[in-house]
């Protein structure tokens, strides 16, 4: 049953143009005191979204975007800031990005976050998807099983630290402590300064290709999933697989349990008037995503094509109408969305989170709007009795 609602900001700037016709995204470059108002944006979504009762305002980590589309580099710390204004908000890190940070200072990081925001931060991971972000500060991307077993490493690290009063580690990456004299003694095991006051920590990671080692892991550790946000919404198969998962670690999970389902939403009286007003969105959403995979499979002509004025047109790129077809999106009325939701929490009963979010370039007046209308006219009544829990 579907009791909590969330979004995510992934952090863009207000752009003057959006769409297919506006700058290529190659093209964009902002000054800086523009990229600094994405913090201005973050405390204007998270006012309006505690007063309106949602459960947690996701945030992405993302580096060296001149751009401004993803330009929120540290999560934990404005994590921090947003809980001091705000009453009962939480706010998720989705996600840290392992591979470019050393695990113990992220560690350290959380458990700060952890102890001056009361609780309210909540930790995720991922292993990353832009090469500008993760090579540049030391992490692999390029080379997948080294971006698959670092990360692993590094989570393993994390949990120790987390959940151990001291520990050591010997892995192909990291030994933890260095085997070093220290003040007249050989330094054997070290301790994480401070530890989260709260453990377990409840942790999320996304679930993108749903295979069984990535799967297995994220039992081991009792991590969360997050599936959505684009193409993999409503991927029956990977929520199968998750199910599955739970099952050979000697789990009983009903379908759906302990996965937060993501999707893109905008809501106008009409689907039609819905898909015109989102459209320039959906587009900007395209030309910074699909070069990336998040339009699924794209020929070299396509990924061309969204590098350029007016090219999704012309290169049969997935349009509004294809994702809102295969479940990635919902355009128009309250009431359909009312009745969508009422529908994923009858085929995955296990599922209590869901994520709605506006695309990529959408204004933050049009961003807070969504959110007011999503709050009065469909959270209050997919879940009337929790509407303000």
């Amino acid at each position: 049953m579907i009791k909590r609602f969330s979004s995510l900001y992934a952090g863009h700037v207000d752009f003057e143009e959006s769409g297919q016709n506006a700058d290529p995204v190659n093209d964009r470059r902002y000054p800086n005191e523009h990229l600094a108002t994405v913090f201005d944006k973050s405390e204007a979504l998270a006012r309006c979204m505690d007063e309106l009762g949602y459960h947690t305002l996701w945030f992405a980590e993302h580096h060296f975007q001149h751009e401004g589309y993803e330009v929120i580099p540290n999560i934990p710390m404005l994590g921090v800031h947003l809980s001091h204004i705000t009453e009962t908000l939480r706010f998720g890190c989705g996600f840290n990005i392992t591979p470019m940070w050393h695990p113990l200072r992220l560690a350290e990081d959380f458990a700060v976050a952890d102890i001056l925001s009361k609780g309210r931060v909540t930790f995720g991971v991922g292993r990353g998807y832009h090469t500008r972000e993760v090579e540049t500060l030391g992490g692999p991307l390029l080379d997948a099983e080294a971006n698959r077993d670092i990360f692993e490493e590094q989570v393993d690290i994390l949990f120790k630290a987390f959940h151990e009063e001291s520990f050591s580690h010997k892995g192909k990456y990291y030994t933890l402590p260095p085997e070093v004299p220290y003040r007249g003694y050989d330094l054997k095991e070290i301790s994480l300064v401070p530890r989260p006051l709260r453990t377990p920590v409840e942790c999320w990671q996304p679930v993108v290709s749903a295979q069984d080692r990535g799967l297995d892991f994220m039992m081991k550790h009792g991590i969360k999933g997050i599936i959505g946000g684009g193409s993999a919404l409503m991927a029956d198969k990977s929520i199968h697989a998750f199910q599955a998962a739970h099952q050979r670690a000697g789990i009983d999970a009903k379908l759906g349990e302990n996965l937060c389902f993501g999707i893109s939403f905008h809501l106008a009286p009409t689907h039609e008037q819905a898909i015109r007003e989102a459209q320039p969105y959906y587009e900007e959403h395209a030309k910074m995503f699909g070069p990336l995979g998040f339009l699924g499979p794209l020929k070299k002509l396509q990924i061309e094509a969204l590098g350029r004025r007016g090219g999704i047109d012309e290169a049969g790129i997935p349009t509004l109408e294809d994702a809102c077809a295969n479940g990635a999106w919902y355009c128009g009325p309250p009431e359909g969305f009312v009745e969508f939701l009422q529908q994923v929490g009858e085929k995955y009963p296990g599922v209590e989170d869901v994520n709605v979010q506006s695309a990529m370039g959408t204004p933050e007046a049009v961003m807070i709007e969504q959110l007011e209308w999503f709050a009065r006219d469909v959270m209050s009544k997919v879940k009337p009795a929790q509407a303000a829990a």
